[in-house]
């Protein structure tokens, strides 16, 4: 399969969807045979099960495992803060970068718990997106750049990927990400984000029209183009380059989720491999994931980011393989009903 690094524009890069590799179908088959032959009735750990199957078609194998869990948060500043959507200072990006790195975050915490590893990478916090009200937020060749970060970013020796994000007036690029790849209108997709009341949603809502406005051809990729944001365009690259690797991939919550909205457009295929940690408390999160027909793991009423719900869902994952794995056949323990 081509690399992401080998590409030079979005077209080719849309194109990489026809030569990902899929999931093995006998090894999940061979997972879900050895379902139904453990020490409980068929179904009886539910999600559990299919997370199980999930991870043995990307690995190849019908007992797959977790030896190394790589948590990855991208942080971007954005352009449209200029227009007043964020009521914190932009600077919090890098401050907040800093916490991770000191460990003072509850990114750090939950993935210490979890058992993942956990690298930031920051995208030119100096030189923030343009503003998508004037002009498209990234030429294609800067969105080319963080897609390739991104993908530079993945271990090869990872089992699993977990996703997340920083970035001050990001919650607005979500929102505007997940109007132009689903429809709707703007107040649909809009939330809180870090603490705006009810003018500051309106004046989010707002803007994200305006920028609609400017933009209403932008479909597919180009969606980061007329959009942003840098840790946007590096998560789908991260996500590209786990899929090219057969590394199943855990999302975060809303913004994580609307990251990766333009690779749905453009092409639904290349989320197969991706799973979401959990549904944010961001009203538009939910009406994201059915967009997406994907189902969250957690619903735990969160709305931090960082990947602190994918960090917690990597628990269950781990939880479900150890069952999956650790578990007796009817066969193996005598028990009679197999």
């Amino acid at each position: 399969m081509t690399s992401l690094s080998d590409l030079s524009t979005l077209a080719d890069v849309a194109a990489l969807a026809a030569t990902l590799p899929e999931a093995d179908p006998a090894a999940r088959e061979a997972a879900d045979a050895r379902q139904m032959s453990l020490t409980k009735p068929p179904r009886a750990l539910g999600r559990l099960e299919d997370l199980a199957v999930f991870m043995a078609g990307w690995q190849k194998t019908d007992r797959p495992s977790i030896t190394q869990a790589q948590a990855l948060v991208f942080a971007g500043n954005h352009g449209i803060c200029a227009r007043g959507v964020n009521p914190f200072p932009q600077e919090v990006t890098a401050q907040m970068v800093a916490n991770f790195r000191s460990g003072g975050a509850a990114i750090n915490q939950l993935c210490r718990a979890s058992g993942a590893d956990l690298d930031v990478v920051e995208l030119d916090l100096d030189t923030p997106t343009a503003d998508f009200t004037a002009r498209p937020a990234m030429t294609e060749d800067e969105v080319l750049k963080a897609m390739k970060i991104g993908a530079a970013a993945v271990p090869a020796t990872t089992s699993v990927l977990v996703l997340g994000e920083m970035g001050i007036g990001n919650s607005t690029v979500a929102a505007a990400l997940a109007a132009g790849a689903f429809g709707g209108a703007a107040v649909d997709w809009v939330g809180r984000g870090t603490g705006s009341d009810a003018a500051g949603k309106a004046l989010k809502a707002q803007v994200i029209e305006d920028g609609r406005k400017l933009h209403a051809d932008a479909a597919g990729l180009a969606l980061l183009m007329a959009y942003g944001g840098r840790e946007q365009a590096a998560i789908c690259g991260a996500v590209i380059e786990a899929r090219a690797r057969r590394i199943p991939v855990i999302l975060d919550g809303y913004i994580c989720t609307a990251a990766v909205a333009p690779l749905f457009a453009q092409d639904k295929r290349f989320l197969d491999h991706c799973i979401v940690g959990h549904q944010s408390a961001e009203p538009g999160h939910a009406r994201l994931l059915d967009a997406m027909e994907k189902a969250p793991v957690l619903t735990l009423d969160m709305a931090l980011g960082e990947g602190s719900g994918a960090a917690l869902a990597l628990g269950v994952l781990r939880a479900a393989l150890e069952c999956h794995n650790g578990m007796a056949t009817f066969a193996e323990a005598q028990v009679s009903g197999g």
